[in-house]
């Protein structure tokens, strides 16, 4: 446990645009990869409905569908290695481990909160949260 990065709250506070970025970005693939894998499944269902047509006509729109895969796969493990913990990427949930008078804890951020106003400890999640003026 002793290669835990802990997080002021100011320095979380000033991570934020960085990690807004960062959801965007993942939000955009996410959506992006959803579309394309339901207008897949759209073509190839009527595809199949059509007898003694191409054999793959798919392989192209497949591949690109891998290549979002690891395209998020890579900035969800950089964003990892940040120490943030991404909790839920629709709703743009993050935690920022931090100690707290001694007492290991997690500052809450849900996008589109103006800064990280709200904490909890490190099994009680989301609807745990505490604010951070006690």
């Amino acid at each position: 446990m002793s290669d835990n990065k802990w997080f002021s709250l100011e320095e979380a506070n000033g991570l934020l645009p960085f990690v807004d970025q960062e959801l965007r970005k993942m939000q955009d693939l996410k959506r992006e990869f959803e579309e394309k894998y339901m207008e897949l499944r759209h073509l190839k269902n009527e595809h199949a409905e059509k007898p003694g047509t191409e054999k793959d006509p798919f392989f192209v729109m497949e591949a690109a569908l891998e290549f979002l895969q690891i395209e998020a796969r890579g900035l969800i493990q950089n964003f990892q290695k940040t120490g943030i913990e991404l909790k839920d990427i629709d709703t743009g949930l993050v935690d920022f481990p931090a100690l707290i008078d001694g007492q290991e804890v997690l500052l809450c951020w849900k996008q589109g909160e103006d800064q990280i106003r709200y904490y909890h400890g490190k099994h009680d999640g989301f609807a745990g949260r505490r604010p951070l003026t006690d």
